[in-house]
């Protein structure tokens, strides 16, 4: 594991407060590249088990002896872990004197809940006027819609993927992961470093406002300007790309399925003429894109007619020869074991508490100067509750007042 001595965040200081997926994701992404990131969150008490839930989502294995998710080593690795209870005086008060000492704040409750506990952006920043605030939320910090609660898979129909995924025929289907999180996560990490970079220049920090809906949104391509210019509403299509041909999945002889993307001109001619169809790959009609859009059905069928009569590996081989893009679809059983993950180092073996190891995807971007690197998995639920607020000034004895009175 990278000794991070170099990483590109080192010496940034985050606070993460907020919980689940979207705000711990950009909290994540972060620390990877060595900032210092402090989660806040709730201690054990009357009101429930205390920690983020996602200390317990997913836990595929009710007899794990630690009771955490295997998702929780991953979205937390590299953070230090702090209880405070924000619902009182004495916690907020806390979370502003840590706010003093930081560059960047990340939360991602419903808006709102911040000013109630006193912890808006006017009382984070007043004596760091250099803070960045990173509010993740379903709809925004403002709209008619902002109070609504709001879920990645909310996010995902109204940005509109979820209209474009599935078959024609069927009901739209949602990818098997929290990709609407993901992409807001992704979208507050690259606003976050602006306002760091912004702030060079001014000296001030700024809110970052994220909204799930309009993360989604962000990746939506040329659908809204082809509906406003034609009318054109873009539908689900299967596993073809509208509109750019070939690009597909294709059955093979033996019960599987290949990718192949030979939509580019010079790709086509030589897909055309792997698979042994040199009318297609010499007709002018075909030369571009534009051209192969009217004639996909007929040139997907040729495509799926060579494929099928071929095993995967040898498909796989053939477009490798003739330089056409295509691949194997990937389960998480095929990743380990492949050369290019094993190359690129996209597995790593982190140590957990028990003394096992758990396999995690690597740290990426990869950097080639400063890069990041997995120093811990996710921690323990306060575990670096003394040592934090030891840092901010306080003994031992007021850190047990804190916590007998359950603050902390």
């Amino acid at each position: 594991m990278s000794r991070m001595n170099g990483s590109a965040l080192r010496g940034l200081r985050v606070i993460e407060l907020g919980q689940l997926i979207a705000g711990p994701f950009a909290g994540r992404m972060m620390a990877d590249f060595g900032a210092d990131v402090v989660k806040v969150e709730a201690p054990a008490s009357a009101r429930g088990e205390g920690g983020d839930p996602l200390r317990k989502w997913r836990k595929l294995y009710p007899d794990d002896p630690s009771g955490t998710s295997l998702w929780w080593s991953v979205q937390a690795r590299n953070k230090r872990s702090v209880c405070i209870d924000l619902r009182q005086a004495e916690g907020q008060e806390l979370v502003r004197r840590l706010a003093a000492g930081a560059d960047i704040v990340i939360e991602n409750f419903r808006p709102g809940a911040l000013e109630k506990w006193g912890l808006d952006y006017q009382a984070l920043s007043a004596g760091n006027p250099g803070l960045v605030l990173v509010r993740l939320s379903g709809y925004g910090q403002d709209g008619p819609y902002r109070d609504r609660p709001g879920f990645g898979a909310i996010a995902e129909s109204m940005g509109g993927m979820r209209y474009v995924t599935g078959f024609p025929d069927r009901p739209p289907v949602r990818l098997n992961l929290s990709i609407g999180d993901s992409l807001a996560a992704l979208h507050a990490v690259i606003g976050a470093l602006m306002a760091i970079h912004q702030r060079r220049e001014s000296g001030r920090g700024q809110v970052v406002d994220v909204a799930l809906y309009e993360s989604v949104f962000n990746m939506m391509e040329s659908t809204l300007p082809e509906f406003d210019r034609y009318g054109i509403v873009r539908e689900r299509t299967g596993t073809n790309l509208t509109g750019i041909v070939p690009s597909n999945t294709y059955p093979t002889a033996d019960g599987q399925h290949i990718v192949i993307g030979g939509n580019g001109d010079s790709i086509f001619r030589r897909l055309m003429q792997a698979i042994g169809r040199t009318d297609l790959a010499d007709d002018p009609t075909l030369a571009n894109n534009a051209g192969r859009a009217g004639r996909a059905d007929e040139i997907d069928a040729a495509i799926s007619a060579w494929t099928s009569q071929r095993p995967l590996e040898e498909a796989l081989e053939a477009m490798a020869a003739a330089e056409v893009p295509s691949g194997r679809i990937y389960s998480a059983a095929d990743w380990e074991g492949d050369p290019q993950f094993q190359a690129r180092g996209m597995i790593e073996r982190v140590p957990l508490a028990d003394g096992s190891t758990l396999a995690m995807l690597a740290v990426v971007p990869r950097l080639s100067d400063t890069p990041g690197g997995i120093r811990w998995a996710g921690p323990a639920l306060g575990e670096h509750t003394d040592e934090v607020l030891g840092e901010l000034g306080l003994d031992a004895a007021e850190i047990e007042v804190l916590r007998s009175k359950g603050v902390i």
